[in-house]
């Protein structure tokens, strides 16, 4: 801080500025703006660890609604998911902060559940704070948000989620599914069930055909039976589970396309006295780190959060020309499917 001496000899302090830390450093003032622009690659050459060192000691600090001003912006990224008890979403939601605030951005975020009403309000409510841009893991099929958005002229980014046409960052769903499937399949299963998430969402679509991919490889048929439509949470996957575990011909092996559904089908099987890894294999979808946990860990899919967030954000306001960039996901597997094979 600068420290002033007014006519009545008190001291005022006032913040430190891009022109007193170029008087100190003898740049010009541009120069010291271009160094300190934590958005830019950080130069190491010796007057750039000047200027740094100048700010430091003089005790500078980034203005960021002064800069955002200056270019026309607010500085802010709005954020839209469904729920933030989501874990994967929680998550995904930190590591979009972390680049973001890197980048020199500060992130707000708004929640919608499953709702089309609330998804458009939650919108327009960013919207009306004048963010910068949107990154939205809420994309859904049978809605036309980001066809609005695109014909307003806002950036914004799809994250996890697809609608095939729109800048998206994504892991490869199909491939996620397939590989689980296969995994089931080569200790042994037949009878392989499907919790399957909502037909609204590119995700669970993915992972599905990915689940049918592998079997149609296996030489076996695709059971309605087998697969139970739900939503993403808990509730839904107690509730797919208790489905299947009631059948007479119950399947060996589940897969659910998230690790809440699978949370859920593992609550279900309890009230069934069947344990995963023990009497039937048990897989799910994004590693969530409870997952590994547990008193009986949960085989997963992979995506890697942090790189998803960093590919958001660079599309954002970056290089647009790769539009949709997809992921590989990885299989984990642990007790609840290696331990029982089919």
């Amino acid at each position: 801080m600068n420290k002033l001496t007014n006519s009545k000899g008190s001291t005022n302090t006032l913040p430190v500025t891009l022109k007193d830390v170029a008087r100190v450093a003898g740049v010009s003032i541009s120069t010291v703006s271009r160094i300190l622009d934590e958005r830019l690659p950080k130069s190491k050459s010796k007057s750039a660890e000047k200027v740094r060192a100048v700010a430091k000691n003089l005790g500078y600090t980034r203005d960021v609604m002064a800069s955002s001003l200056r270019r026309g912006g607010t500085g802010t990224i709005g954020v839209l998911v469904p729920h933030l008890t989501d874990t994967v979403m929680a998550i995904l939601y930190e590591e979009l902060a972390k680049v973001a605030q890197h980048n020199g951005y500060f992130t707000v975020v708004a929640t919608c559940g499953d709702s089309l009403e609330e998804e458009e309000k939650a919108i327009e409510s960013l919207l009306g704070r004048r963010v910068d841009g949107l990154i939205l893991a809420t994309s859904r099929l049978d809605h036309n948000s980001t066809g609005k958005l695109k014909d307003l002229g806002i950036p914004y980014t799809l994250a996890l989620r697809t609608d095939n046409e729109s800048a998206s960052v994504v892991g490869n769903d199909i491939h996620g599914g397939y590989i689980a499937t296969r995994h089931l399949l080569d200790l042994g299963h037949t009878r392989i069930g499907i919790v399957a998430g909502p037909n609204y969402s590119s995700n669970s679509l993915g992972r599905t055909k990915g689940y049918e991919k592998a079997l149609i490889e296996a030489g076996l048929k695709f059971s309605p039976q087998l697969c139970i439509q739900s939503r993403f949470d808990f509730e839904s996957g107690e509730a797919a589970g208790h489905v299947l575990f009631a059948l007479e011909d119950r399947p060996t092996a589940i897969f659910a396309v998230t690790d809440n559904l699978a949370l859920g089908v593992m609550s279900a099987a309890k009230k069934f006295n069947l344990l995963p890894g023990k009497d039937f294999a048990l897989i799910g979808y994004n590693d969530t780190p409870v997952l590994s946990m547990l008193p009986t860990p949960i085989s997963s899919v992979h995506i890697p959060l942090d790189f998803i967030a960093y590919k958001a954000i660079e599309l954002l306001f970056g290089d647009r020309t790769q539009n949709i960039v997809e992921v590989m996901p990885s299989l984990i597997p642990r007790y609840s499917s290696i331990a029982y094979k089919g």
